[in-house]
């Protein structure tokens, strides 16, 4: 069933919508036909902060985001299609994983919320829609996240080699792609990627990420900080695991920032940076055989000052997914066109081996153009 699809992806980090055009075949066969980025305008990047981050969103005002981002996620659609000269009519499905405001997999009620309504984007774009990806696997008593792994382990393995993959998004997560076909591909969230770091120098300095990490180069990690953050007990759970910025929030990093209120910004920043290295890296080392390399994707890879923490605190070399065939950028939207493809052609997306669902599962409720 080779055929065209689209992906659209908002993450964790909260800044646009990555949409990405494929021809796949559900399996091995990508190839990369056009990319667009769409940064989110400021008014709905500031409503998106503050609804991931409430404990309560009124009802109407969460009614209409959701419409206003479907409406968003379609124009990127056919603005895409526009940029590639292709027509909606050749394109079979658009896998839209939406935007995340609310992720809460354990507990009584495990629960994960994705908005952008896929109507809006099937009768804009005239594209059946395929969205509504991680419910299912929760349903079937897993994580809901991390879905990814699945298409990291058709592209990015190697036989002979193990590999980690690490995408470095507002949250972090690793998938280890072992060189022997016959072990199972794992993976989990780590924790915080960017997202402190972006709220930290929003805070202090209003920029929206700290370029290259030259902020946090510029201070002094704070050892007796970041132990105290290390010690919460999310980074020492055993997976299945997944997180947000719901938990690894402002108000987490506040109550831990106390007795560190005569520090300079600049070496929390730094701190920071830290935490998210080396919080990967002990998470890492706990894996039963080392990873020969981690090929790195997601918004995170433009940190240098990230990326050489990582080859410090990893020990093995530490590359960006181009050096492989896919763009760092493009990996997550890429991903969920080709899972669109799976879910039309009646086959799982998740591994239960990931997620911890106690059967494979095909993900997705689709919404016909």
């Amino acid at each position: 069933m080779t055929g065209l699809y689209i992906g659209l992806m908002s993450g964790t980090s909260l800044d646009g919508v990555d949409a990405a055009l494929v021809e796949t075949d559900g399996a091995r066969h990508v190839m990369e036909r056009g990319w667009l980025y769409t940064p989110f305008p400021s008014g709905v990047r500031d409503r998106l902060r503050r609804f991931c981050l409430a404990d309560e969103i009124p009802l109407e005002a969460f009614a209409r985001l959701d419409a206003e981002l479907g409406e968003l996620f379609a124009r990127c659609a056919l603005r895409l299609l526009e940029q590639s000269g292709v027509s909606p009519r050749h394109v079979r499905a658009i896998g839209s994983h939406g935007q995340t405001l609310h992720h809460h997999p354990n507990g009584a009620w495990p629960c994960s919320l994705q908005i952008a309504d896929p109507n809006r984007i099937a009768e804009r774009t005239g594209i059946t829609t395929v969205a509504d990806f991680r419910r299912r696997d929760i349903a079937a008593g897993g994580q809901g996240a991390p879905l990814v792994p699945a298409f990291h382990r058709e592209v990015f393995h190697c036989r002979g080699e193990d590999r980690a993959i690490l995408n470095i998004g507002g949250i972090a997560n690793l998938t280890r792609l072992p060189g022997d076909e016959r072990e199972d591909t794992t993976g989990f969230d780590t924790g915080p990627g960017n997202t402190l770091l972006n709220f930290w120098i929003q805070r202090n300095l209003g920029r929206l990420w700290d370029e290259n990490g030259q902020w946090a180069r510029s201070g002094h990690c704070i050892d007796r900080l970041l132990h105290a953050l290390l010690a919460d007990p999310y980074f020492s759970a055993s997976p299945p695991k997944s997180t947000g910025p719901e938990y690894f929030s402002p108000k987490w990093l506040e109550n831990h920032l106390r007795p560190f209120a005569l520090q300079r910004p600049q070496d929390i920043q730094a701190t920071l940076t830290h935490l998210t290295a080396k919080s990967i890296a002990d998470q890492l080392h706990g894996w039963s055989s080392p990873p020969r390399r981690i090929l790195v994707c997601g918004g995170g890879v433009h940190n240098t000052f990230l990326l050489e923490l990582l080859r410090e605190y990893c020990g093995c070399p530490v590359e960006s997914t181009s050096h492989h065939g896919v763009d760092p950028d493009r990996v997550e939207a890429t991903a969920f066109a080709w899972l669109a493809c799976r879910t039309l052609m009646n086959r799982p997306g998740n591994l239960p081996a990931v997620t911890g669902a106690r059967h494979p599962v095909v993900l997705g409720a689709i919404f016909p153009a």
